[in-house]
Parts: structure tokens; sequence; C-alpha cells
């Protein structure tokens, strides 16, 4: 690992965030910056964690499902984190599945509806 390390700024910048959500994270122990008076600097590890938080995000996990998850590589290790990860994708998996049948139901429901619309209009 580098010991490259990022400032607040450089971190928002970096993963395109606003100051209050990198502040969050901190607040709810997603991230743990190295402090220095005021100043806060990101390290590798911080910058691994950013990316696997907004991956996370992306997918669907809630914040604590991450958090959570995070804690268990800290705590337990590599194997367990997979094992959960695993369990976790595959909910999400299913989760995700349902929204897009439904949304393929509602297109298909607006399009139909748009036609009917379109057939009442004069000609």
């Amino acid at each position: 690992m580098s010991d490259t390390r990022l400032t607040f700024k450089e971190m928002c910048a970096r993963f395109d965030v606003t100051p209050r959500t990198l502040r969050y994270y901190e607040y709810i122990e997603l991230l743990a910056p190295i402090r220095e008076g005021r100043s806060r600097f990101y390290t590798q590890r911080e910058v691994a964690r950013m990316t696997l938080i907004l991956r996370g995000r992306k997918f669907g996990f809630s914040l604590e499902e991450i958090r959570q998850w995070l804690l268990i590589y800290e705590n337990e290790g590599n194997e367990a984190q997979l094992r959960v990860f695993l369990e976790l994708a595959d909910r999400q998996l299913d989760v995700l599945g349902e929204q897009y049948e439904q949304l393929g139901k509602t297109l298909e429901d607006l399009k139909d509806l748009r036609q009917e619309a379109g057939a009442l209009m004069p000609k």
C-alpha cells in the first residue's frame, strides 16, 4: 500500500461526494481518517473503504449493511466477509430482480395507456 494521503477536499473530489456525505460516513464510523489538528487525512485504507461503500450504495445496500460488512473484515477476516457478501448479494439480486419485473410491467402498462390516449386524439 502507498503512504499517499488525501486531504478532505481531495477525498470529496476523488469520489465526487459532498463534504456533508464524507462527514456523515465518518460520523457513522464507515471511515476513520487520520486527524492532525483540524485537518483530516485519508489513507489507502480509507480510499479502499470509500470505494466499497459507494459500490455497495450503487447496488442498493444500506449504509448499516455496508458498515457491518466492513466490520466483519476487521474482526473476522476475508473469508467471513466474503461469505456474508455472498448472502447479501443473493438477497439483493432477488430484490433487484423483483424491481426489474415490476418496472417491465409498469413500462408495458404506460405504453398501452399512451397508445389508447393517442387513439383518442382527433386526426
